[in-house]
Protein backbone atom coordinates (compact mmCIF):
# COMPACT_ATOMS: atom_id res chain seq x y z
CA UNK A 1 0.00 0.00 0.00
CA UNK A 2 1.06 3.46 -0.27
CA UNK A 3 2.73 5.65 2.60
CA UNK A 4 -0.32 7.72 3.97
CA UNK A 5 0.34 11.26 2.73
CA UNK A 6 2.03 14.06 5.18
CA UNK A 7 -1.13 15.70 7.02
CA UNK A 8 1.27 18.49 7.12
CA UNK A 9 0.20 21.46 4.36
CA UNK A 10 2.85 23.75 3.70
CA UNK A 11 1.19 27.58 4.17
CA UNK A 12 1.78 29.11 0.16
CA UNK A 13 4.86 31.05 -0.66
CA UNK A 14 3.97 34.25 -2.83
CA UNK A 15 5.54 34.00 -6.20
CA UNK A 16 8.67 36.21 -7.18
CA UNK A 17 6.75 40.32 -8.29
CA UNK A 18 6.53 40.05 -12.04
CA UNK A 19 8.40 44.02 -12.59
CA UNK A 20 5.65 43.84 -15.83
CA UNK A 21 2.78 43.89 -14.12
CA UNK A 22 4.11 47.13 -11.69
CA UNK A 23 5.20 48.54 -15.39
CA UNK A 24 1.73 48.00 -16.91
CA UNK A 25 0.09 49.61 -13.67
CA UNK A 26 2.18 52.61 -14.13
CA UNK A 27 0.98 53.09 -17.81
CA UNK A 28 -2.25 53.05 -16.44
CA UNK A 29 -2.01 55.13 -13.35
CA UNK A 30 1.49 57.28 -13.19
CA UNK A 31 0.91 60.49 -11.80
CA UNK A 32 1.66 63.90 -13.72
CA UNK A 33 4.52 65.48 -11.92
CA UNK A 34 6.39 69.38 -12.95
CA UNK A 35 9.41 66.84 -13.47
CA UNK A 36 8.19 64.42 -15.69
CA UNK A 37 8.92 63.78 -19.61
CA UNK A 38 5.96 62.34 -21.34
CA UNK A 39 5.34 58.92 -21.87
CA UNK A 40 8.29 57.76 -24.50
CA UNK A 41 10.41 61.10 -23.94
CA UNK A 42 14.10 61.32 -22.94
CA UNK A 43 13.80 62.90 -19.32
CA UNK A 44 16.08 66.04 -19.38
CA UNK A 45 19.23 64.81 -16.89
CA UNK A 46 19.05 68.56 -15.25
CA UNK A 47 15.63 68.47 -14.57
CA UNK A 48 15.73 64.98 -12.69
CA UNK A 49 18.67 66.66 -10.80
CA UNK A 50 16.72 69.53 -9.98
CA UNK A 51 13.30 67.78 -8.65
CA UNK A 52 15.70 64.58 -7.44
CA UNK A 53 17.66 67.24 -5.19
CA UNK A 54 14.24 69.08 -3.81
CA UNK A 55 12.12 65.83 -3.27
CA UNK A 56 14.53 64.73 -0.56
CA UNK A 57 12.60 64.53 2.63
CA UNK A 58 10.07 67.21 1.02
CA UNK A 59 6.52 66.30 -0.38
CA UNK A 60 5.58 66.67 -4.04
CA UNK A 61 3.10 69.30 -3.41
CA UNK A 62 5.69 71.70 -1.96
CA UNK A 63 8.41 71.35 -4.39
CA UNK A 64 6.15 71.75 -7.20
CA UNK A 65 6.26 75.40 -6.96
CA UNK A 66 9.80 75.92 -5.63
CA UNK A 67 10.82 73.55 -8.90
CA UNK A 68 8.93 75.84 -11.56
CA UNK A 69 10.42 78.62 -9.70
CA UNK A 70 14.02 77.73 -9.97
CA UNK A 71 13.26 76.42 -13.52
CA UNK A 72 12.35 79.16 -14.61
CA UNK A 73 15.55 81.25 -13.52
CA UNK A 74 17.78 79.03 -14.10
CA UNK A 75 16.64 76.91 -17.32
CA UNK A 76 19.51 74.80 -17.44
CA UNK A 77 22.83 73.65 -15.38
CA UNK A 78 25.02 76.07 -16.47
CA UNK A 79 22.47 79.38 -15.56
CA UNK A 80 22.46 77.52 -11.93
CA UNK A 81 26.15 77.29 -12.03
CA UNK A 82 26.71 80.84 -13.03
CA UNK A 83 23.71 82.15 -10.33
CA UNK A 84 25.74 83.53 -7.12
CA UNK A 85 24.92 81.66 -3.72
CA UNK A 86 23.59 84.04 -2.46
CA UNK A 87 20.89 84.19 -4.90
CA UNK A 88 20.49 80.25 -5.14
CA UNK A 89 19.59 80.33 -1.21
CA UNK A 90 17.18 82.97 -1.51
CA UNK A 91 15.24 81.29 -3.97
CA UNK A 92 15.51 78.31 -1.89
CA UNK A 93 13.77 79.77 1.47
CA UNK A 94 10.93 78.24 3.24
CA UNK A 95 12.01 74.88 1.42
CA UNK A 96 14.41 73.60 4.15
CA UNK A 97 17.39 71.64 4.69
CA UNK A 98 19.65 74.32 2.99
CA UNK A 99 22.93 72.02 2.70
CA UNK A 100 20.84 70.59 -0.40
CA UNK A 101 20.54 74.16 -2.00
CA UNK A 102 24.64 74.76 -1.50
CA UNK A 103 25.28 70.95 -2.65
CA UNK A 104 22.76 71.85 -5.45
CA UNK A 105 25.00 74.85 -6.45
CA UNK A 106 28.29 73.10 -6.27
CA UNK A 107 27.14 70.22 -8.54
CA UNK A 108 25.52 72.43 -11.22
CA UNK A 109 29.26 73.86 -11.06
CA UNK A 110 30.88 70.99 -10.70
CA UNK A 111 29.03 69.39 -14.11
CA UNK A 112 29.97 72.41 -16.01
CA UNK A 113 33.69 72.39 -14.80
CA UNK A 114 34.42 68.67 -15.06
CA UNK A 115 32.27 67.44 -17.72
CA UNK A 116 31.68 70.65 -19.84
CA UNK A 117 27.99 70.96 -18.88
CA UNK A 118 26.68 67.30 -19.46
CA UNK A 119 25.63 65.17 -16.78
CA UNK A 120 27.38 62.07 -16.65
CA UNK A 121 25.29 58.66 -17.57
CA UNK A 122 26.63 56.19 -14.73
CA UNK A 123 26.23 56.03 -11.22
CA UNK A 124 30.12 56.31 -10.29
CA UNK A 125 30.99 59.31 -11.98
CA UNK A 126 27.54 60.96 -10.36
CA UNK A 127 28.47 59.64 -6.70
CA UNK A 128 31.23 61.73 -7.57
CA UNK A 129 29.84 65.34 -7.76
CA UNK A 130 29.07 67.12 -4.73
CA UNK A 131 25.83 67.01 -2.80
CA UNK A 132 24.96 63.38 -5.16
CA UNK A 133 24.44 60.47 -2.73
CA UNK A 134 23.79 56.36 -3.71
CA UNK A 135 20.10 57.16 -4.39
CA UNK A 136 20.19 60.29 -6.34
CA UNK A 137 23.16 59.28 -8.60
CA UNK A 138 20.86 56.02 -8.88
CA UNK A 139 18.08 58.13 -9.89
CA UNK A 140 19.27 60.30 -12.26
CA UNK A 141 21.28 57.31 -14.00
CA UNK A 142 17.63 55.30 -14.28
CA UNK A 143 15.28 57.74 -15.20
CA UNK A 144 17.16 60.21 -17.47
CA UNK A 145 20.07 57.31 -19.19
CA UNK A 146 17.92 54.26 -18.77
CA UNK A 147 20.30 52.53 -16.78
CA UNK A 148 20.29 49.53 -14.27
CA UNK A 149 20.27 51.06 -11.20
CA UNK A 150 17.45 51.31 -8.24
CA UNK A 151 17.19 54.40 -6.94
CA UNK A 152 15.66 53.08 -3.35
CA UNK A 153 14.10 55.92 -1.48
CA UNK A 154 11.38 55.64 1.66
CA UNK A 155 8.67 54.36 -0.63
CA UNK A 156 10.74 51.50 -2.40
CA UNK A 157 12.13 51.07 1.31
CA UNK A 158 8.50 50.49 2.33
CA UNK A 159 7.26 48.34 -1.24
CA UNK A 160 9.82 46.09 -0.72
CA UNK A 161 9.88 45.73 2.89
CA UNK A 162 6.42 44.26 2.53
CA UNK A 163 7.00 42.41 -0.66
CA UNK A 164 9.63 39.99 1.16
CA UNK A 165 8.20 40.84 5.21
CA UNK A 166 11.41 41.95 6.02
CA UNK A 167 11.85 41.72 9.87
CA UNK A 168 14.99 43.72 10.36
CA UNK A 169 14.26 47.21 11.41
CA UNK A 170 15.34 50.70 10.06
CA UNK A 171 18.04 51.99 9.21
CA UNK A 172 20.10 48.51 9.64
CA UNK A 173 17.79 46.78 6.77
CA UNK A 174 18.57 49.27 4.57
CA UNK A 175 21.40 47.51 2.76
CA UNK A 176 19.45 44.01 2.60
CA UNK A 177 16.33 46.32 1.14
CA UNK A 178 18.62 47.62 -1.64
CA UNK A 179 19.85 44.13 -2.73
CA UNK A 180 16.23 42.72 -2.67
CA UNK A 181 15.19 45.91 -4.51
CA UNK A 182 18.15 44.58 -7.28
CA UNK A 183 16.25 41.77 -7.54
CA UNK A 184 12.73 43.27 -8.80
CA UNK A 185 14.27 45.28 -11.53
CA UNK A 186 12.79 44.74 -15.18
CA UNK A 187 14.90 43.77 -18.48
CA UNK A 188 14.11 47.51 -19.77
CA UNK A 189 12.55 50.52 -19.11
CA UNK A 190 14.68 51.46 -16.15
CA UNK A 191 13.56 54.73 -15.72
CA UNK A 192 9.51 53.81 -15.84
CA UNK A 193 10.54 51.20 -13.48
CA UNK A 194 12.40 53.55 -11.04
CA UNK A 195 9.26 55.66 -10.74
CA UNK A 196 6.33 53.13 -11.00
CA UNK A 197 8.01 52.35 -7.55
CA UNK A 198 7.94 55.24 -6.09
CA UNK A 199 4.14 56.19 -7.25
CA UNK A 200 3.04 52.79 -6.35
CA UNK A 201 4.33 53.78 -2.56
CA UNK A 202 3.26 57.28 -2.85
CA UNK A 203 -0.12 56.05 -4.09
CA UNK A 204 -1.04 52.74 -3.07
CA UNK A 205 1.15 50.96 -0.54
CA UNK A 206 0.88 54.17 1.65
CA UNK A 207 2.42 53.97 5.55
CA UNK A 208 -0.86 53.72 6.82
CA UNK A 209 -4.16 52.28 5.10
CA UNK A 210 -2.61 51.08 2.03
CA UNK A 211 -5.03 49.83 -0.66
CA UNK A 212 -3.69 46.65 -1.04
CA UNK A 213 -6.88 45.61 -3.48
CA UNK A 214 -5.85 47.75 -5.85
CA UNK A 215 -2.32 46.94 -5.62
CA UNK A 216 -0.49 45.34 -8.94
CA UNK A 217 1.42 42.90 -6.48
CA UNK A 218 -1.29 42.03 -4.42
CA UNK A 219 -0.03 38.46 -4.92
CA UNK A 220 3.21 37.93 -4.43
CA UNK A 221 3.19 40.28 -1.51
CA UNK A 222 4.67 38.63 1.54
CA UNK A 223 3.16 41.29 4.26
CA UNK A 224 -0.10 40.78 2.57
CA UNK A 225 0.09 37.04 3.15
CA UNK A 226 0.30 37.42 6.95
CA UNK A 227 -2.37 39.99 7.28
CA UNK A 228 -0.24 42.75 8.37
CA UNK A 229 1.44 45.21 5.79
CA UNK A 230 1.08 48.25 8.29
CA UNK A 231 3.93 46.07 10.54
CA UNK A 232 6.45 46.61 7.70
CA UNK A 233 8.83 48.66 7.30
CA UNK A 234 9.86 47.47 10.86
CA UNK A 235 11.81 51.20 12.32
CA UNK A 236 13.93 51.05 14.94
CA UNK A 237 12.62 53.06 18.14
CA UNK A 238 13.74 56.92 17.82
CA UNK A 239 15.82 58.80 19.95
CA UNK A 240 14.03 61.64 21.90
CA UNK A 241 14.86 65.25 20.33
CA UNK A 242 16.49 67.65 22.90
CA UNK A 243 15.32 71.13 22.96
CA UNK A 244 17.67 73.62 22.55
CA UNK A 245 17.54 77.82 23.37
CA UNK A 246 18.54 80.94 22.37
CA UNK A 247 17.41 84.63 22.39
CA UNK A 248 17.01 86.59 18.95
CA UNK A 249 18.16 89.93 19.09
CA UNK A 250 15.29 92.13 16.85
CA UNK A 251 16.64 95.55 16.02
CA UNK A 252 14.56 98.13 13.95
CA UNK A 253 15.43 101.04 12.91
CA UNK A 254 12.77 103.92 12.60
CA UNK A 255 12.94 103.45 8.92
CA UNK A 256 11.63 100.02 9.59
CA UNK A 257 15.23 98.53 8.22
CA UNK A 258 15.78 95.15 10.73
CA UNK A 259 19.51 94.19 11.65
CA UNK A 260 20.62 90.81 10.03
CA UNK A 261 23.49 89.11 9.13
CA UNK A 262 24.59 85.95 7.08
CA UNK A 263 25.60 82.62 8.89
CA UNK A 264 28.77 80.72 8.25
CA UNK A 265 28.98 78.84 5.15
CA UNK A 266 28.81 75.56 6.61
CA UNK A 267 26.91 74.12 9.22
CA UNK A 268 23.10 74.23 10.37
CA UNK A 269 21.54 77.04 8.16
CA UNK A 270 24.93 77.54 6.32
CA UNK A 271 24.89 80.82 4.39
CA UNK A 272 21.42 82.11 4.93
CA UNK A 273 20.29 84.98 6.49
CA UNK A 274 19.49 85.69 9.97
CA UNK A 275 18.37 87.89 12.79
CA UNK A 276 21.44 87.92 15.34
CA UNK A 277 20.85 85.83 18.11
CA UNK A 278 22.62 83.31 20.77
CA UNK A 279 24.18 80.39 20.40
CA UNK A 280 21.31 77.61 20.39
CA UNK A 281 21.65 75.97 23.61
CA UNK A 282 20.20 73.02 26.13
CA UNK A 283 19.66 74.02 29.17
CA UNK A 284 18.96 77.66 29.12
CA UNK A 285 22.39 78.86 30.11
CA UNK A 286 23.22 81.63 27.70
CA UNK A 287 23.49 84.60 29.10
CA UNK A 288 21.66 87.10 26.26
CA UNK A 289 23.48 90.50 27.15
CA UNK A 290 27.09 88.94 26.15
CA UNK A 291 25.58 88.31 22.47
CA UNK A 292 23.54 91.69 22.15
CA UNK A 293 25.26 92.89 18.62
CA UNK A 294 25.19 96.24 20.39
CA UNK A 295 24.54 98.50 23.18
CA UNK A 296 21.19 98.88 23.20
CA UNK A 297 17.54 99.58 25.23
CA UNK A 298 16.65 96.13 24.71
CA UNK A 299 13.33 94.88 25.56
CA UNK A 300 12.00 91.28 25.82
CA UNK A 301 9.00 90.85 24.19
CA UNK A 302 6.36 88.54 25.19
CA UNK A 303 6.82 86.10 22.65
CA UNK A 304 8.73 83.08 21.91
CA UNK A 305 9.42 81.68 18.44
CA UNK A 306 9.28 77.75 18.05
CA UNK A 307 10.90 75.76 15.12
CA UNK A 308 11.56 71.84 14.32
CA UNK A 309 14.48 70.89 13.10
CA UNK A 310 15.74 67.54 12.46
CA UNK A 311 17.36 66.82 15.20
CA UNK A 312 16.33 69.56 17.66
CA UNK A 313 13.75 71.68 18.49
CA UNK A 314 14.33 75.21 19.00
CA UNK A 315 13.02 77.92 21.40
CA UNK A 316 13.90 81.67 20.66
CA UNK A 317 13.10 84.54 23.43
CA UNK A 318 12.68 88.00 21.26
CA UNK A 319 14.20 90.71 22.54
CA UNK A 320 13.60 94.03 20.52
CA UNK A 321 15.16 97.31 20.06
CA UNK A 322 13.65 100.53 18.55
CA UNK A 323 16.64 102.67 17.04
CA UNK A 324 17.56 105.79 15.38
CA UNK A 325 17.28 105.53 10.93
CA UNK A 326 21.04 106.67 11.36
CA UNK A 327 22.37 104.11 13.32
CA UNK A 328 25.30 101.70 12.28
CA UNK A 329 25.41 98.27 11.77
CA UNK A 330 27.99 96.56 13.33
CA UNK A 331 30.78 94.92 11.37
CA UNK A 332 29.61 91.50 10.38
CA UNK A 333 26.13 93.22 9.98
CA UNK A 334 23.80 95.00 8.14
CA UNK A 335 20.26 96.96 7.87
CA UNK A 336 17.70 95.20 5.92
CA UNK A 337 14.84 97.24 4.36
CA UNK A 338 11.33 95.73 4.26
CA UNK A 339 11.63 95.66 0.40
CA UNK A 340 14.89 93.85 0.59
CA UNK A 341 13.44 91.08 2.84
CA UNK A 342 12.48 88.81 -0.13
CA UNK A 343 16.04 88.61 -1.47
CA UNK A 344 17.11 88.06 1.23
CA UNK A 345 17.69 84.16 1.94
CA UNK A 346 15.87 84.12 5.43
CA UNK A 347 14.57 80.47 6.78
CA UNK A 348 11.32 79.71 7.89
CA UNK A 349 12.64 80.00 11.37
CA UNK A 350 13.67 83.07 10.77
CA UNK A 351 10.73 84.67 8.96
CA UNK A 352 8.96 83.51 12.42
CA UNK A 353 11.20 85.66 14.01
CA UNK A 354 10.48 89.10 11.42
CA UNK A 355 7.07 88.28 11.73
CA UNK A 356 7.65 90.48 15.39
CA UNK A 357 9.03 93.35 13.25
CA UNK A 358 5.12 94.16 11.97
CA UNK A 359 4.18 95.86 10.82
CA UNK A 360 7.19 96.30 8.16
CA UNK A 361 6.59 92.24 6.96
CA UNK A 362 4.02 90.01 7.40
CA UNK A 363 6.33 86.78 8.79
CA UNK A 364 5.96 83.37 7.32
CA UNK A 365 2.66 82.11 4.65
Amino acid sequence: MPAAANPAVAKPVPALPDPGALLAWYDRHQRRLPWRAPSGLRQDPYRVFLSEIMLQQTTVVTVAPYYDAFLRRWPDVEALADAPLEEVLSAWAGLGYYARARNLHACAKAVCERHGGQFPADEEALLALPGIGPYTAAAIAAIAFERRAAPVDGNWERVVARLFAVADPLPKARAKLRVLALTLLPRARYGDFAQAMMDLGATICTPRKPACALCPWQSPCAARALGAPERYPVKAAKAARPTRQGVAFLAVRADGAVLVRSRPPKGLLGGMSEVPSTPWETGGSVHPAIHAPFSASWTALNATVTHVFSHFALELQLWRADVPADARAPAGHRWVLPGGFDAEAFPSVMRKVLAHAQPFFTGPE
